[in-house]
C-alpha cells in the first residue's frame, strides 16, 4: 500500500474509531461534566490554542479539572493546588481528554501523532524538532506511551520526530494499545506538570542564554 493511501486508512480510522469511542463514553461524559460543574462551576469544558499540522492553530478541547483560585496578588495558583479531587481522577484516568475525539472527527487532531503543544513554544524548536508538524497532532502519541508527562522535553521532540520519520499503520495500532494499558494502570500521570519540570519555552531560554 502506498504512503498516500496509508494516510486515506489512517483518516478513516481516525473516524470510525473516534466516532465509536465518544458514543461509548457518553455516559462517562456526562457523569464527568455533571461532577465538574457542581464542584468547579461553569464552564464545564476548557479550549485552548494550540499549534497543530504545518503549525496552523487549532483549539483544542478538554473537560476543565481545575479552579481559577488566585493568591492574594490575582496570581492564579500552582495548579497542584487548584485541582481537587474530581479534577484529580479524571487526569488520572484521561477522561479529560475525551472531548478532544470531537477534534479528531473535524480533522483538528489523529487519534495516534505527535500531542499538540502550546502556540508560545514554536519559537523554541530545532529545525529538526519542526518535522514533528509535518503530520496531524494526535490525541496521543509515542513519546505518550514511553512516559507521558514524565518524558523530558529533549527526549519526548525526539520521539516525536520518530514518529514522524517511521509512521505506520502498524504503529499506531501499537500506540493505541500501549495508550490503553498506560491509562487504566495511571502510570506517567503528573497533575502538577509544571512543579516537576519548567515549560519548554522556560527551559530552553536557559539553555539558550548566551554565555
Amino acid at each position: 500500500m502506498s504512503i498516500s493511501a496509508q494516510h486515506r486508512v489512517k483518516r478513516l480510522l481516525d473516524i470510525v474509531l473516534a466516532l465509536l469511542i465518544l458514543i461509548l463514553s457518553l455516559p462517562v461524559l456526562a457523569t464527568a461534566m455533571l461532577l465538574v460543574r457542581i464542584q468547579l462551576g461553569a464552564p464545564v469544558l476548557f479550549v485552548q490554542e494550540r499549534s497543530g499540522r504545518w503549525q496552523k492553530p487549532v483549539w483544542i478541547f478538554k473537560i476543565r479539572t481545575m479552579s481559577d483560585e488566585r493568591d492574594a496578588a490575582g496570581n492564579l495558583l500552582p495548579d497542584g493546588l487548584r485541582c481537587g479531587p474530581v479534577g484529580r481522577l479524571l487526569r488520572r484516568l484521561s477522561i479529560d481528554e475525551l472531548p478532544q475525539l470531537v477534534n479528531v472527527l473535524r480533522g483538528d487532531l489523529s487519534l495516534a501523532g505527535p500531542r499538540p503543544l502550546l502556540s508560545r513554544y514554536d519559537a523554541w524548536y530545532t529545525d529538526r524538532e519542526r518535522r514533528r508538524f509535518d503530520m496531524r497532532p494526535g490525541l496521543t502519541g509515542l513519546a505518550q506511551v514511553h512516559g507521558r508527562n514524565s518524558v523530558a522535553w529533549d527526549e519526548r521532540l525526539a520521539l516525536d520526530v520518530q514518529y514522524v520519520e517511521q509512521w505506520s499503520l502498524w504503529m499506531d495500532l501499537r500506540i493505541l494499545v500501549a495508550t490503553v494499558a498506560m491509562v487504566l494502570s495511571g502510570r506517567g500521570v503528573a497533575v502538577d506538570p509544571s512543579a516537576e519540570m519548567l515549560d519548554l519555552d522556560k527551559e530552553r531560554a536557559l539553555m539558550w542564554l548566551p554565555s
